[in-house]
């Protein structure tokens, strides 16, 4: 248990640099856009007096250095400073729109993972069938289908032609919690398509990939069913792979989840980050980057730490 310490240590460490650099990415990104951020907010009518005391007020007045620092130290303890548009503090209009994504990344891993794995599984077992040919052709169209598209096909056949589900997803405290999943069910199922078809076929291959162990064959000779050969034997030894590449996945649901949310109008922090790019509120865009890149970053290292606890192998790289 001190080697896993020491490696899931490390990883956090590294996580931690590549994050401070990400940072300074982000900050340095905005720094270089053109324009001037005061006149943008006051617009042209704006007097110098005005637009001297807003520079004053956001800092603009000083180094970049420096006000990087001031952020990062502000960013660490949850505060991003305050929403040019609305006046508001950053975090407190982040809060309700990082959680409506959580829930509907919850709500498409809860269908995703396990149809996934089941669907690699059974892959794996009717393999080189027509079952096989047939969902390896649908996931490579799936993976292959951007997700805009995606969501326009399911807009048309789902909402439009049948009006099974409204097209927007619009969200307020009113809704019992399966309305919410009624009206929430579009964008998460276009997600699950693109994740679906990237976990199935990562199950499917490193399951067919231990079915030519030897200790796969023995148990082939023995006369084990096909189906307990895979779940008693090969899918212990996968889940190493699999795992990651869930983990990979569900922060693709968190972090990649901008354009489905603006097809789908859904309240979320990918629909917040497109509104304040648009109305140049950087304080907003800096601060849901930072959100999107730590998340990835944790949900990396939860996938190596996963990875590590079931592999004994990767324990002791020596």
């Amino acid at each position: 248990m001190a080697d896993v310490g020491r490696i899931v240590l490390m990883r956090l460490g590294l996580g931690l640099l590549t994050l401070l650099v990400i940072s300074v990415l982000i900050f340095g990104a905005v720094e270089l856009l053109p324009g001037d951020l005061a006149q943008a907010v006051l617009g042209q009518g704006a007097t110098q007096e005005t637009l001297d005391a807003l520079r004053t007020e956001l800092g603009l007045d000083r180094s970049a250095p420096i006000r990087y620092l001031d952020w990062l130290a502000g960013a660490m303890i949850g505060d991003f400073g305050v929403s040019l548009l609305n006046q508001q503090p950053v975090a407190e209009v982040i809060g309700q729109r990082f959680l409506n994504t959580l829930f509907l990344a919850t709500y498409a891993a809860v269908i995703a993972v396990p149809v996934a794995i089941a669907l690699g599984i059974a892959v794996a077992l009717l393999r080189n069938t027509i079952f096989d040919r047939v969902a390896n052709v649908v996931t490579l169209t799936s993976i292959s289908s951007p997700e805009f598209f995606l969501g326009y096909v399911l807009i048309l056949y789902f909402s439009v032609i049948t009006g099974w589900f409204p097209s927007i997803a619009t969200l307020n405290e009113n809704l019992t919690f399966l309305e919410r999943l009624e009206t929430t069910f579009l964008p998460a199922l276009t997600m699950v398509l693109v994740v679906v078809a990237h976990m199935m076929r990562m199950t499917r291959a490193a399951i067919i990939n231990l079915l030519a162990s030897p200790y796969i064959e023995m148990a082939r000779l023995k006369g084990t069913p096909a189906w307990r050969v895979i779940t008693r034997h090969a899918l212990p030894n996968a889940w190493a792979p699999i795992i990651n590449v869930v983990a990979l996945n569900l922060a693709y649901l968190i972090t990649g989840v901008v354009l489905v949310e603006v097809v789908f109008v859904y309240p979320g922090i990918g629909q917040l980050l497109v509104d304040a790019v648009t109305k140049r509120d950087f304080p907003v865009v800096q601060a849901c980057c930072l959100i999107f890149a730590a998340t990835f970053i944790l949900l990396n290292l939860a996938a190596d730490v996963g990875s590590i606890l079931t592999n004994p192998r990767l324990r002791h790289p020596k």
